[in-house]
């Protein structure tokens, strides 16, 4: 992340985090072992399931073991940050590398690992998506536009003053809510309303890590959001109504949530600092307790781990563990996919109970005239609203105002421009590679004095805020006209006009290039992402602590936009099906997700090379909330096949059985890894012929007969067994059997296909992914 920038969603500005971890673990490898065993750092103590229903025994026992450990209760209660007691059992303390050692051979003790850090990953998106606001007939009509769900938001807190946090027309607080609000600085009992009907914050872990405090920051010892991140996810997931919501006249229109009047639980886990910031394991697991605790129905979750990824039940992948014991007591939790594409296999929260979302593009542009002195126009994008050149102004390339003509300045970085040159001009630059980008360009060229700033991209999924100066995206054919007439004018010149805000007009949606791909790099035979939401310039409620924006509406691109569309859309879901599962939900937003844009033409993605998007890319498609509501048959999962799952990818019925607090028996099923009753279908390694199973349940007309429809992947024969499918009162689920054939002769690369249940009426959609592998040493 660019600490100067406070927008946590791009992977150009996350490359902070990584280079942080580095130094931190390069540092602590310089110290001897004596040092490392006698230092005290945060640990996490995981315990699996709670073996008690009363929370309070929980946490004596959580006392007694540190107790025995230290040799006193008063170095116990001066150790522990954190007991875990609600959804699941464990503690977070601080102890030495040999304690952590020697707890973790403690009886009832699964694991005992170090505190992490992690990173965190609207007036059109929700009429793209189908769900218009004045429509009589549709899903936010049908559910009461979410009404008493509860949305619990782990992220950076909320700035509850924000219009979008109005508490008109909302129902009461419901019965089931067990949650508090929590005060702090600047945040009182009074801020939480029926709209935010809680708070809480969490920052032991992070203060440990980093030995924060507030002082001299922009930061909130409380549930208030002094980066605006989760003012901004949570707004998109559940703000209520808000007329003429607008970043600096731009995009003007009525700002809402997806599900307007469902209820927020802001649990505040990601703290932000000047030279960086974060979100530890022991905060994001003891919000994920007290969620569930609390009686949340979703969670919504715009953070994710580095590459590599750590095992399910790892404590390290505190995501997966907190999620699984959240959806193990009914909560769907939707997470974002990360923004480290378009390379494959960096997608994130791959864990198969998840909900993992894309990022895409929407409909609704913002056009920029670029006036050449020889009266020539191109067009390029810009949200800037600031001073711009009425009159024309010189025109120059960054490589002829380098700073030192040594070294290149063509992507206008930081301390590249020579001020002299640059002073009163627009300054035309390149992107060299997707980890560039246009906000520190921008900076870049104000420094150096330029009034103005054209940069060219290859692509143009996503335009950067620019505060200081006018700044206008354009790809690599229009800046090389751009080039093209500098070189030949004597005296170049231009002019940069107002955007205009255009919608209806853009083939869209497109994948974004940043948005993570898939396959799961630790269990490839779970397809993630699941689904591609909008996530590309979304405008929603901020925080106006935030010094680098301080506007009360932002424009932020990053998968972490697209997952609260999600987490909204799952909230009219559950209003309109309360007793369905996370992992029904799941399916029926996955099996019904649409394939085409708007120009009724494949979806393509955004990326080096543009091409037809894949499940890798999105998963079942781009979501289709009116299909997802009634979606005729969905695909249910339970916990016990997620446990035996957790067998088949080499876990030990002992270690499992910690983890869950149930005696597990590990069946010996050799197909059981492809057998997860997921709405997908992947197989990582057809070596010549495997079969796998899935079940249906009807949740359409009791009556239904529904026919499947194959698209095999290329090089791969498929058959489907039965072919039809009679459902009634008695069978209202049932099971088929899908063969794969490999027909190919050498190793291939991954093809795709698909596998419709169709009644006429439904269209049941299951991506399929298959890999032909022909040796087991190739």
């Amino acid at each position: 992340m660019d600490p100067k920038s406070s927008k946590w969603t791009a992977s150009s500005k996350n490359q902070f985090f990584m280079i942080l971890a580095i130094i931190l673990l390069q540092h602590q490898l310089q110290f001897p072992v004596t040092y490392a065993e006698t230092a005290k750092k945060v640990h996490i103590v995981y315990m699996g399931e709670k073996r008690h229903e009363d929370p309070a025994t929980t946490k004596k026992t959580h006392f007694e073991m540190l107790s025995t450990l230290l040799g006193s209760k008063e170095a116990a209660q001066s150790s522990i940050l954190y007991s875990y007691r609600h959804g699941f059992s464990g503690f977070a303390a601080r102890i030495t590398a040999s304690q952590a050692a020697e707890i973790a051979e403690f009886p009832g003790v699964v694991q005992v690992i170090p505190n992490g850090i992690h990173k965190l990953h609207t007036t059109r998106s929700w009429e793209f998506i189908g769900l218009e606001h004045h429509s009589p007939q549709n899903l936010l009509t049908q559910s009461n536009m979410g009404q008493g769900t509860i949305i619990g938001v782990i992220d950076s807190g909320v700035w509850p003053e924000s219009k979008s946090f109005h508490d008109e027309g909302m129902g009461p607080v419901p019965s089931h809510w067990k949650g508090i609000c929590q005060q702090g600085e600047h945040f009182k009992s009074y801020n939480c309303n029926r709209k935010i009907i809680g708070a809480r914050w969490f920052v032991k872990g992070f203060q440990d890590q980093t030995h924060f405090n507030t002082t001299g920051s922009r930061e909130f010892m409380s549930p208030r959001d002094g980066d605006g991140h989760g003012t901004h996810t949570a707004s998109t997931a559940a703000g209520n109504f808000v007329a003429k919501a607008s970043y600096k006249g731009l995009a003007t229109g009525l700002a809402r949530g997806g599900a307007p009047l469902a209820h927020l639980a802001i649990y505040k886990v990601c703290w932000n600092i000047e030279d960086g910031g974060g979100c530890t394991d022991a905060d994001i697991l003891k919000a994920f307790d007290k969620a569930i605790h609390d009686g949340v129905d979703i969670l919504s979750v715009s953070i994710g781990i580095n590459i590599p990824l750590f095992s399910y039940v790892d404590m390290r992948n505190s995501i997966a563990i907190g999620s699984f014991h959240a959806t193990s007591k009914g909560i769907t939790v939707v997470c974002s996919a990360g923004n480290d594409g378009p390379i494959s296999q960096t997608v994130a929260n791959t864990a198969p109970w998840l909900t993992t979302v894309a990022a895409s593009t929407i409909d609704r542009a913002f056009p920029t005239a670029i006036i050449l002195g020889n009266n020539k126009t191109l067009r390029g994008q810009s949200i800037t609203k600031g001073k711009h050149n009425h009159r024309f102004v010189g025109l120059t390339y960054s490589e002829r105002i380098a700073l030192n003509p040594m070294v290149s300045s063509q992507d206008c970085q930081p301390g590249s421009l020579n001020p002299t040159l640059a002073a009163g001009k627009i300054i035309l630059c390149f992107s060299k590679s997707d980890t560039q980008d246009m906000f520190s360009a921008s900076g870049s060229v104000f420094q150096a004095g330029g009034v103005g700033l054209i940069y060219a991209q290859f692509h143009n999924d996503g335009i950067e805020l620019c505060e200081w100066i006018p700044c206008v995206k354009v790809d690599y054919e229009v800046g090389t006209q751009i080039l093209s007439y500098i070189r030949q004018a004597r005296s170049p010149t231009a002019k940069l006009s107002f955007p205009k805000t255009v919608v209806g007009k853009r083939v869209s949606p497109r994948l974004a290039s940043f948005s993570s791909r898939g396959p799961s790099s630790i269990t490839p035979e779970v397809l993630k992402p699941d689904i591609a939401a909008p996530g590309v310039d979304i405008l929603a409620a901020y925080t106006p602590a935030n010094k680098d924006h301080g506007n009360s509406y932002e424009f932020l691109s990053g998968t972490s936009m697209a997952c609260p569309h999600v987490s909204g859309i799952v909230a009219l879901i559950k209003s309109l099906h309360p007793n369905w599962s996370p992992a029904a939900i799941r399916s029926a937003l996955v099996t019904t997700a649409s394939q085409t844009g708007t120009d009724g033409m494949k979806i393509f993605e955004e990326g080096s090379t543009r091409k037809e998007a894949d499940p890798f890319d999105m998963g079942g498609g781009h979501v289709n909330p009116e299909k997802a509501a009634y979606p005729g048959l969905v695909y249910d999962t339970t916990t016990e096949e997620y446990i035996q799952y957790l067998c088949s990818i080499g876990y030990s019925s002992s270690s499992i059985t910690r983890l869950t607090n149930t005696k597990i028996n590990c069946m010996k099923n050799t197909n059981t890894r492809l057998n997860l009753n997921l709405p997908s279908i992947t197989i990582p390694n057809l070596k010549t012929k495997v079969t796998v199973t899935r079940k249906v349940t009807n949740v359409g007309n009791v009556n239904s007969v529904y026919k499947a429809i194959v698209q095999a992947p290329i090089g791969i024969s498929l058959a489907v067994e039965p072919q039809t499918l009679s459902f009634n009162r008695i069978n209202k689920i049932l099971s088929f059997r899908v063969t794969f054939l490999s027909s190919q002769k050498v190793q291939g690369e991954y093809r795709f296909g698909s596998l419709i249940w169709t009644d006429g009426e439904h269209f049941v959609r299951s991506p399929i992914s298959v890999r032909a592998k022909k040796t087991s040493d190739y």
